[in-house]
């Protein structure tokens, strides 16, 4: 199954913002000049595509249909779950674990749920790893992901790091689609989380030192943005292409199980396991006659000397993979 083929520029255009009516004259009086400084955004039939790509690439996110009680109680559950982050350790490289489901499609939730233990483990952030996803069957009780909470959690673990010695670890998964990752909860929520955000994000908060898994459609396109000096970004996907395993009964997308159910849970590094996970990957769809999704990488120089700090403390006995396989064996 394609994961981006349902989710197009096309949905943007469905939910489409228009400017509204001005009911009264605006004031001229400097005193009470307007601080708006553009008009509401525009995705319908009358925006360009430069309009529709430069408001895709700021980000946004649609909410309808909303119910006050679960917001409070999503407030409640993300506040908790960051309390309970520890601070970094003087002198110690710590990594601190975000694994996000996007989707609300069940796969990307036991993904998510099962790469923060995977990654929990080999970077030694039992008290620091994050997991934000959305329930499958019984609520779970974690704050479900979307772009807000996720801002909200780089924000307040970056507030906890110490950006010249820790290092953030970063699991995404959704479907995608050629501007970037694809928020969709349910019928309720949309969006869209774009290489521009995410860098803006990162240079605002001032997290330099990154490892970023992207497991999505078209997720390449993250890779000229966000890498660096002291960035590791690798992707299910180039940015012309789909990535494969995302039908809502699967446990694993292909990338999530060969990278981190499979590779990642060997005392192997990073390089090593990706180069194990993209030729399990390229057999798979090769096996299934699918159009190869070409993982990308790019590890910075700098970026060794704290992978290494952080693989250090590696497990040293592999563990046996998880769930159902996302080939179906």
């Amino acid at each position: 199954m394609k994961r981006g083929a349902f989710f197009s520029i096309g949905l943007a255009a469905a939910v489409a913002i228009t400017a509204p009516a001005l009911a009264q004259e605006a004031s001229t009086s400097e005193d009470n000049a307007s601080t708006h400084s553009a008009r509401w955004p525009s995705l319908g039939s009358g925006s360009t595509p430069q309009d529709m790509q430069q408001s895709l690439e700021q980000g946004p996110e649609l909410n309808r249909n909303l119910s006050a009680l679960d917001l409070l109680e999503q407030r409640r559950r993300l506040d908790s779950a960051l309390a309970a982050i520890a601070p970094q350790r003087a002198g110690q490289v710590d990594a601190y674990v975000v694994a996000i489901a996007l989707d609300s499609d069940p796969v990307f939730a036991r993904e998510a749920r099962e790469v923060g233990e995977v990654l929990k483990h080999r970077y030694n952030a039992q008290d620091r790893t994050l997991v934000l996803a959305g329930p499958d069957g019984e609520d779970d009780g974690l704050p479900r992901g979307s772009i807000r909470s996720l801002l909200i959690a780089l924000a307040s673990i970056a507030e906890k790091m110490d950006p010249a010695e820790d290092v953030l670890v970063l699991y995404s998964t959704s479907h995608g689609l050629p501007q970037g990752l694809a928020y969709h909860y349910e019928d309720s929520g949309y969006g869209v989380l774009s290489p521009k955000l995410l860098k803006d994000t990162f240079a605002e908060l001032g997290i330099e030192k990154r490892l970023l898994l992207l497991s999505a459609c078209y997720s390449g396109v993250f890779v000229p943005k966000l890498a660096g000096e002291n960035t590791a970004i690798i992707t299910a996907s180039a940015d012309n292409r789909t990535s494969f395993g995302c039908q809502p009964d699967n446990d694993w997308t292909f990338f999530g199980d060969a990278l981190v159910n499979r590779a990642m849970r060997k005392p192997q590094t990073l390089l090593m396991a990706h180069r194990e996970a993209v030729l399990s990957i390229a057999d798979w769809e090769s096996r299934m006659r699918l159009p190869a999704s070409l993982p990308q990488a790019r590890i910075g120089n700098g970026a060794m000397s704290w992978l290494s700090a952080i693989e250090a403390s590696m497990p040293r006995v592999a563990t046996a993979p998880t769930g159902k396989p996302a080939m179906g064996e």
